[in-house]
């Protein structure tokens, strides 16, 4: 009986060929088709313009033919670091996503971490859906509603402020508090949607934990610091790792909408300056170059961020 025991578990297991596991589950490579053909067509295949960044543009010739740029094609990435638009494009980018990250990352953890605690569950779900509901809306509306609020004549707070004694606050028109105004508004618009997945995190927590910590006598707090927030860890490192590897990329509709001439020192932004240099301006070469380096910068964040999670003993995202 041994022997035949020990013979059964030594037995090699059958391998099933190509042909056999493509015949039978075809279904899901199907379905992976178009998400493929997307990809392809409309982010691989334009990449074949990044090397416009290394040659001077002309609207009448094809990108293979148009001439090689000076300094060996590095041309417009010099052109651009001479640049002071640029210059201060790039040092507001890196500030502006910097304060997101270090101001709006934790916003939607201990947004997660308070939900979790709630008791009433009716509540619980009217309290989830308001917070979720400024995600919906776009930054056009976004922005107009902090000029109804924040406007130093007729902004709503200022009014407020201006009955009850005090002297107009200029939230739009000051740098220091544009840069504030502007943070706190990304706040508010994603602190709801972004908790979602950490929500998600803190269901998969298995709940014998919370119950062998109440024998032990642990709190709420105590359960949250030794059980919620360890089980939830490697997706929060996750998230920081992918919000690092944007911290030189930014959308276009958030710092464009809540621009003013007054802060265009602090408020001008990558994207802002490649869509005024390169659309208005027409200097697609240029501004090709600044997106590849922006681009290129953003793989590095991405690629260090993930090494040294690695590093600390994290799963990081490969």
């Amino acid at each position: 009986m041994k022997e035949k025991k020990q013979q059964s578990v030594a037995l090699p297991k059958r391998k099933v060929s190509a042909k056999v596991y493509m015949k039978r589950y075809w279904q899901l490579y199907a379905l992976l088709a178009l998400p493929l053909i997307y990809l392809l067509v409309f982010k691989y295949a334009p990449m074949i313009y990044v090397q416009i960044a290394f040659k001077k543009y002309s609207i009448v010739k094809s990108v293979w033919e148009m001439p090689l740029a000076k300094n060996h094609g590095f041309e417009y990435f010099i052109k651009a670091f001479k640049n002071n638009d640029f210059r201060y494009a790039l040092r507001n980018t890196l500030t502006l996503n910097l304060l997101d990250l270090i101001v709006g990352f934790p916003a939607p953890i201990i947004f997660a971490l308070i939900l979790n605690e709630l008791c009433f569950k009716n509540f619980k779900r009217v309290v989830q859906t308001i917070a979720y509901m400024p995600h919906f809306l776009s930054w056009v509306i976004i922005s107009s509603l902090a000029l109804q609020l924040l406007a130093p004549s007729a902004g709503l707070v200022n009014m407020v402020i201006q009955r009850m004694g005090g002297e107009a606050i200029p939230f739009l028109n000051d740098a220091k508090l544009w840069i504030g105004s502007y943070i706190g508004f990304g706040v508010w618009q994603n602190f709801g949607w972004g908790s979602i997945v950490y929500l998600a995190a803190i269901a998969g927590i298995n709940p014998e934990l919370y119950e062998a910590a109440s024998v032990d006598g642990a709190g709420r707090f105590r359960k949250m610091w030794h059980i919620t927030l360890p089980g939830i860890k490697p997706t929060i490192v996750v998230l920081l790792i992918m919000n690092l590897g944007n911290s030189l990329g930014s959308s276009c509709d958030r710092p464009f909408a809540f621009q003013n001439n007054l802060v265009m020192k602090v408020a001008e932004v990558i994207s802002t300056y490649v869509y005024r240099a390169g659309i208005k301006g027409l200097q697609f070469s240029l501004t090709t170059a600044v997106g590849l380096f922006q681009s290129i910068v953003g793989v590095f964040f991405l690629l260090m961020a993930n090494w040294i999670s690695r590093k600390l003993g994290e799963r990081g995202i490969w």
